[in-house]
């Protein structure tokens, strides 16, 4: 199987772990940083459901590659992902949170010069209280996995 992140992950790297971990599959990108952090030559950021307070730490890095991670509503299976380039995230207007990812993602585009994608992927369910679901938490395994191999420390 084809690894999807090691044409992407290119130079330095942020990866920013975006969602909250109250609210079952929204935890995905907290999560994830939490597995990577310390295990990749990647920064990781785990930036909950205010991404926007961390935009000052991901432009100092100066990185080349810019992974975020969300939960977005892509019409897919639960579970299943998807690489989004920016101009894929402006015209879906997918976000779970206050500040839309475009608007993120504009702004590191004109602070960096990095490569900014998304890792989408599709929640079964985002209630408060509840737990991560059984098919996203596989997802969660594969991507750290993947992850790991393109970004090894």
């Amino acid at each position: 199987m084809e690894n999807l992140f090691q044409p992407v992950l290119r130079g330095k790297t942020v990866i920013v772990g975006i969602g909250n971990p109250l609210r079952g599959d929204d935890g995905f990108g907290p999560a994830l940083i939490e597995r990577l952090c310390g295990k990749v030559s990647a920064t990781c950021i785990d930036a909950g459901n205010t991404p926007e307070n961390y935009v000052g730490r991901i432009v100092k890095e100066a990185p080349d590659t810019i992974l975020l991670v969300d939960v977005a509503h892509l019409g897919l299976e639960p579970g299943q992902y998807r690489l989004l380039e920016p101009d894929d995230i402006v015209r879906s207007g997918l976000t779970t949170h206050d500040m839309s990812s475009h608007m993120l993602i504009a702004f590191l585009q004109d602070q960096t010069q990095a490569t900014i994608v998304m890792l989408a992927v599709q929640p079964q369910q985002v209630l408060l209280g509840e737990s991560m679901s059984a098919c996203v938490t596989a997802t969660l395994y594969t991507i750290e996995k993947q992850l790991q191999e393109a970004a090894h420390a």
